[in-house]
Order: C-alpha cells, then structure tokens, then sequence
C-alpha cells in the first residue's frame, strides 16, 4: 500500500488547471471588507440576496430548495486575491500578534482563496425577471462576493454542539455596547438599523487598534457610518448618505 502522501499518480499540469466556475454573487449591505461580520449567522438580522449568471439560472437547478432553512455557500475571498496565501496568520481575536497556522484558522490568506458560510434561507423566488433570486439572512460576505456552489445544511450531521472551538471559544462573548442617538438611524429602514447596530456590537475595528480619540468609518446599506469606540463602549458620531 502506497503511503497516503505519495502523489506520483498526480498530475501536477491537471491540477493546476481545475478551475472552478462562479455559479452567481451575493448582493449585502457591506461593500468593503471593514464591517463586515466575521463569521456568519452572528447577525441574522443582517439580510443578503443571491442572484445567478447563467447557465445555472435554469430553475431546475433550485428544485426542492426551498424544503430547507439554512444553506451552505462555497465563495470566493475575491478581496484578497492579489495578496496571495501564508502558511501562518494573525487571527485578529488574538490581538494580531500572535502566529496560528492557516488550516487552524478561517482567515482570507488561504492556498485556494475558498470561504464557506452558513446563512438561513428566507425565502426563494425562481421566477424573478433576470433569473432565480435566493433570499438569506446571516451572511458574513462582502457585496457582489462570487459564489462556486450552494449545498443544503443538514442538521442532522452539519450540527456539533459539543465540538471545540480553539481560541474563538474565548472570544465569541466579545461584545460592545453601542450607544447611538435615534435621529442619526431615522434615515435606515426598520431592519437595517438593526443590522447596523448589532454589526457595531461586534466590534468591526482590528482587535490592535484602542484608540479613544480615533473616528472610525464604516460603509453600510448606501452610508457612510462613523464611531468611536472607549472600551466597551461605542459611540455612533454620524451616519451619512454615501457622496
């Protein structure tokens, strides 16, 4: 028996030239990649949209679809192509200065630049004009990220509440408490100042930036959002309409 990490059966020219294809994008409220949650489903009021190219508009490739409430997408890290991959990371929760091997972490710096997210599904509409539209709740994508494939999640299998979480165990109650006058959300819809306030819970900045004095800008739904953070506290100084 050949030792698994015999590759001598492998054709490195075949390997090299799998592509995969974009099956469509995701259209969010976070056009940059600052605010943007770091995981998904840590703001489920946080609402997306998938629209699809062809040929995968043919509404038989969504058959069934709408039998199940979460969704698994595969995507593409389309920020961070150019900056290539490292065998080591500096997970922003550790403070940024502390080395973990890529394959232990889920950051964007990866040999196949490939993310994966779970989202709920909303609701379906394979008969929109333009093609089939997946509506979803939950995503921690960049607006118009690239999509490779789409899988049901099953819970039966997909679910481990017992399994370990390294690190990120320590710091998934990281939380802020945001204080923002009500006048400055009055321009959002209902939902979105929703989505707003508990992505600015979640603390968008590097976890090496503690700066008091320091005014933050984040784009989100159409504006530009600016805050300041004094430990645990955040302060919400404008929300403007994007210029």
């Amino acid at each position: 028996m050949k030792h698994l990490s015999d590759t001598s059966n492998f054709s490195s020219s075949e390997e090299q030239g799998r592509k995969l294809q974009v099956i469509g994008h995701i259209h969010t409220d976070f056009p940059s990649k600052f605010g943007v949650p770091r995981q998904s489903g840590m703001i489920p009021s946080s609402e997306a949209y998938i629209t699809f190219v062809p040929p995968f508009q043919n509404t038989d490739c969504f058959r069934g679809i709408e039998d199940y409430s979460h969704l698994w997408l595969i995507w593409e890290f389309s920020g961070n192509l150019e900056k290539g991959w490292s065998p080591t990371v500096r997970p922003p929760r550790l403070g940024g200065n502390q080395h973990v091997g890529v394959f232990a972490t889920r950051a964007p710096f990866r040999p196949n630049p490939l993310g994966l997210s779970c989202v709920r599904l909303i609701k379906t509409d394979v008969f929109a004009k333009g093609g089939p539209v997946l509506y979803v709740s939950g995503a921690d994508l960049m607006d118009g990220t690239p999509i490779f494939d789409i899988k049901p999640y099953l819970p039966f299998t997909d679910s481990h509440p017992e399994a370990s979480g390294s690190f990120t165990d320590t710091t998934i109650t990281h939380r802020l408490t945001v204080q923002c006058d009500e006048t400055l959300l009055a321009p959002l819809p209902p939902k979105k100042r929703t989505a707003l306030l508990e992505t600015l819970a979640l603390d968008p900045r590097p976890s090496y930036q503690n700066d008091p004095t320091r005014i933050y800008g984040m784009a989100f739904a159409g504006f530009d959002v600016h805050f300041t953070v004094d430990e645990k506290i955040l302060t919400v100084q404008d929300i403007l309409p994007e210029s």
